[in-house]
């Protein structure tokens, strides 16, 4: 079987979607990510999360087993990093 590293999830994330900040931390198996972008602004948290989905396309079914996601517009990331 084919393991994922955190880098690879991270790049499969930027290539799909507009983000501003990814960081992406996993041990092959589980990955947590927390990921900003301006395309979240006016979505609701299941809206955001589906926009990731989306970037990862069939890879979320394929290859990446269990993601946790922390999703922010770049004006809660600043909020939240004041």
């Amino acid at each position: 079987m084919h393991v994922i590293n955190p880098e690879q999830i991270q790049d499969w994330i930027k290539n799909g979607l507009a983000c501003e900040h990814v960081e992406v931390r996993g041990d092959g198996h589980h990955f947590e990510a927390v990921i900003v972008s301006p395309a979240f602004r006016g979505k609701s948290r299941v809206q955001q999360h589906q926009l990731v989905y989306a970037a990862l396309g069939e890879r979320m079914r394929a290859e990446i087993h269990a993601l946790s996601m922390l999703t922010y517009t770049p004006e809660d990331w600043a909020a939240q990093n004041s």
